[in-house]
């Protein structure tokens, strides 16, 4: 508490008392002024973090924007460049599209489409043609001639079925020695198990594409009379996973170091049992191929205990190229301890950034907000960019370099501009955000094939968040681990336009036979893209 004085005291104060007692004083109103400051500051962020709550739960999932009235400039290179308007580098005549991010293309279905669907599928051909008497009846003798035939089409569902395949072994045995021979017969998938291909396949299906918990395939496959637990279906998943796919997983892991562009995520996960206290998390890492290789997609999870830097030091190991991700440090730490790995940037998470810090600003000043100006110009580079897709790497990094790079250059200037300027805290973060990862944002204004956000690794992550929370959590360490190798499998199949249950029925049929084999180039006949796949296994190709 501040004591007070009178004026009596006061004036019997020497100088030096009278000065001591000033500075003191300037000293505690200095504190009370910071804490003033910090109070308010956590106050705005309280107050930023509610406005964000709120609109995650009630609001639009985008904001909409309009052209905004007023021009910025940036000097870049000593030549001026509008800012937050396109007339300096675009086209004049682009349409501005209404969403921060590009739409995906819509396209009207085309005639005879539903023609097209069902060519893919098995056709029964089912007549329906008038007697000879029912003709003449209506026509007299000779009075009609047959027109080409009125077709109609309709989808008919044929339910699954369980059947037991129960397989005789002829055994025989000598009648001088006793010794015994039994015929050739397949093995068993898993010893002492009655599981076969067809229905592992369809509990990996059900459970790693469908996203369906295993006590509901349990109550699935009970209604078609099958008794089997969700112990059992787990049991299986771990056992097939580490048996046979895991050998897969590994061929495509060391396929994935050949490719010049790779990308990576991570999301947390709960391990029931993993020798930790309740609710310690677990984190499902993602690797995968840019999407310039449509052609050999590779999608990879990894099951670690922990988000550190180790577990991505070891699965790049052997890793040469560029890698897109967001701005997670440990990334960066592993660039500068291998000087062939390259990491990019996500514009997508720095986009967010700006996007939460507009969101916080009344509706009405938001068109004048330093955050809608930002958003409006990583909206331009996001169109010119997607202008850019059917053309080759080299032709897209010369687009780049003549349509975009101004783009950048002009947003970062603008940036270091303003950076002490900015008012709220979420936009302090947005700014601070971009600033630190400018390096890695313009690393596609450096290669074509360089993606200039994460999403597809994002997009694998969704999939198997869809799942998380469908099963809450996983039991056990080994059921993340098998969980990891059957997720990629079944991921990577679905990026090639397979049929995953089809391609793990296929997989899980052809495997077990060749694992004595010390020749694993049997494998690349097993891979999603290989020409040796069985037609059925590929999804109908769209006409």
């Amino acid at each position: 508490m501040t004591m007070k004085f009178t004026e009596e005291q006061l004036n019997s104060f020497d100088k030096s008392m009278l000065i001591q007692l000033f500075l003191n004083q300037q000293e505690q109103l200095g504190k009370v002024s910071a804490d003033l400051h910090s109070l308010d500051t956590k106050m705005q962020a309280m107050m930023e973090q509610l406005i964000l709550a709120n609109k995650n739960r009630f609001g639009r999932s985008s904001e909409k924007m309009e052209d905004a009235q007023q021009l910025r400039f940036a000097e870049v290179d000593g030549t001026i460049v509008f800012f937050n308007e396109a007339e300096a580098v675009c086209d004049l005549e682009a349409p501005e599209p209404e969403t921060l991010e590009p739409a995906p293309e819509r396209r009207k279905k085309a005639t005879g489409k539903k023609a097209q669907d069902m060519s893919g599928l098995p056709t029964n051909r089912i007549d329906h043609y008038m007697t000879e008497e029912e003709l003449t009846a209506e026509f007299g003798e000779n009075g009609w001639k047959q027109l080409p035939d009125a077709i109609t089409r309709r989808y008919r569902f044929i339910p699954a079925k369980v059947e037991v395949d129960e397989h005789h072994v002829g055994v025989y045995a000598s009648k001088t020695d006793g010794h015994m021979i039994k015929a050739k017969h397949p093995k068993s998938l898993l010893h002492g198990s009655p599981v076969s291909a067809s229905l592992a396949a369809a509990v990996m299906n059900g459970k790693y594409v469908n996203a369906v918990p295993l006590y509901r395939l349990e109550q699935e496959f009970l209604r078609y009379g099958l008794a089997i637990t969700r112990q059992n279906m787990a049991n299986w998943m771990i056992r097939l996973g580490e048996e046979y796919l895991a050998v897969l997983y590994d061929h495509l892991h060391s396929l994935l170091y050949s490719y010049h562009v790779i990308q990576a995520d991570e999301t947390p996960v709960l391990v029931k049992r993993d020798g930790r206290s309740a609710g310690s998390k677990s984190y499902m890492w993602v690797y995968r191929s840019d999407h310039m290789y449509p052609e050999k997609q590779i999608i990879l999870y990894e099951y670690q205990r922990t988000r550190n830097a180790s577990h991505p030091r070891e699965f790049l190991k052997n890793y040469s190229g560029i890698c897109v991700t967001d701005g997670y440090q440990v990334y960066h730490t592993l660039e500068k301890e291998h000087e062939d790995l390259t990491i990019a940037g996500c514009w997508v998470h720095a986009r967010r950034r700006f996007d939460e810090a507009l969101a916080v600003v009344p509706k009405e000043r938001q068109k004048e907000s330093a955050s809608y100006l930002i958003l409006k110009q990583i909206q331009t580079i996001y169109r010119k960019e997607g202008k850019l897709k059917e053309l080759s790497s080299e032709e897209r990094l010369s687009q780049r370099q003549v349509a975009i790079k101004p783009l950048v250059d002009a947003l970062f200037v603008y940036l270091k501009q303003h950076e002490s300027e900015v008012g709220t805290e979420k936009l302090k973060d947005a700014f601070s955000y971009a600033l630190n990862q400018e390096k890695y944002l313009r690393v596609f204004l450096t290669d074509g094939d360089v993606p200039m956000d994460n999403n597809a690794s994002e997009r694998a992550i969704r999939g198997f968040c869809v799942g998380k929370k469908n099963w809450q959590m996983i039991d056990t360490i080994n059921g993340a681990k098998a969980s990891a190798i059957i997720y990629s499998i079944a991921e990577t199949a679905k990026a090639n336009n397979l049929k995953p249950y089809e391609y793990f029925e296929h997989l899980l049929t052809g495997i077990p036979k060749r694992m004595d084999d010390s020749d694993r180039s049997f494998l690349d006949d097993l891979l999603p893209w290989s020409k040796k796949l069985p037609d059925v296994v590929r999804k109908p190709k769209k006409q």
